[in-house]
C-alpha cells in the first residue's frame, strides 16, 4: 500500500473508525491538548488539515468555541461521516487533499495525524506555509517514534492489538499494517522539527503527549514570522 491510496482506505475504513479510535484511551484527550498549544482566540480563522471524522475538529471548538473553522480531508467518506454530527454554525466541512486547499488565508493551522501520510511532504508543508497570515501558528499533532529506541518498541507493542482491532472494526488489515510500518519509517521529533524549519516555519518546538503513548505521539509548534511581506 502506497500513499496516493490512503484516502481510498479511509473511504471504506470510514464506517468504523470513531468506534474504534474510541476504543484508544487517552485518543481525544490528547488532541485536545495539541488543539491548545495553537493560542486560538476568539474571531480566529482555522485550518483543521486531514480533519477525518472531525476527532481533531471537535477538539479545536473545545479548544476556543466560536472560532471560525475550515475542516478538509482528503477521503470523501471520513467527510461524510463527520458532516453527520452536530457541530456549530463556525465549522464547515470541504472534501479537498491538504495540496489543492483552497480557502484563504488563515491565522492558525491544525494537522493531526497528516504529514506521515503525504506523497511530498515539503511541498505540502510549504504550501500550508503560504496559506497562514504573518505571525500564524502551525500545530502538527503526529506520530514520531525513530529518535527513541524505547519508544519504537513501544509502538511495536501498542500495533499488536491496534492492528487485529483496525481489523476487526473496518475489515481492513492492510490500512491498520499501513499504520504500523508508516510510523516506524516517519521522521523522528528531531528530524521533523527541522523539516518544518527547512520549509520556513520558525520557533518550531515539540513536546511529547503524556498517557499511555508517551513518546509515541508529539506536538509540534511552528510560526510564520510575523514581519514576512506577502
Amino acid at each position: 500500500m502506497n500513499k496516493l491510496e490512503v484516502p481510498g482506505k479511509f473511504d471504506r475504513a470510514a464506517r468504523g473508525y470513531d468506534l474504534l479510535v474510541g476504543l484508544n484511551p487517552g485518543y481525544h484527550q490528547a488532541l485536545r491538548r495539541s488543539a491548545r498549544a495553537l493560542g486560538l482566540r476568539p474571531g480566529m480563522r482555522v485550518l483543521d488539515l486531514g480533519c477525518g471524522t472531525g476527532a481533531s475538529t471537535a477538539a479545536l471548538v473545545a479548544a476556543a468555541p466560536g472560532v471560525e473553522i475550515v475542516a478538509v480531508d482528503a477521503s470523501a467518506g471520513m467527510i461524510e461521516r463527520a458532516k453527520q454530527k452536530r457541530w456549530p454554525s463556525t465549522v464547515r466541512f470541504v472534501h479537498s487533499r491538504a495540496e489543492d486547499v483552497d480557502e484563504g488565508e488563515f491565522d492558525a493551522v491544525f494537522a493531526a495525524y497528516l504529514v506521515r501520510n503525504l506523497p511530498e511532504p515539503d511541498g505540502t508543508l510549504k504550501r500550508i506555509r503560504g496559506l497562514v497570515k504573518p505571525g500564524g501558528t502551525l500545530v502538527l499533532h503526529e506520530y514520531s517514534v525513530r529518535d527513541s529506541l524505547v519508544s519504537t518498541a513501544l509502538w511495536t507493542v501498542l500495533c499488536g492489538f491496534i492492528v487485529p482491532a483496525g481489523w476487526l472494526v473496518t475489515g481492513d488489515r492492510s490500512l491498520y499494517t499501513y499504520l504500523w510500518r508508516s510510523v516506524m519509517d516517519f521522521d523522528g521529533a528531531s528530524a521533523l522539527r527541522d523539516r518544518l524549519r527547512r520549509n520556513g516555519f520558525t520557533g518550531v518546538r515539540s513536546a511529547p503527549l503524556p498517557g499511555l503513548q508517551l513518546g509515541v505521539v508529539h506536538t509540534f509548534r511552528g510560526h510564520v514570522p510575523e514581519q514576512e511581506q506577502r
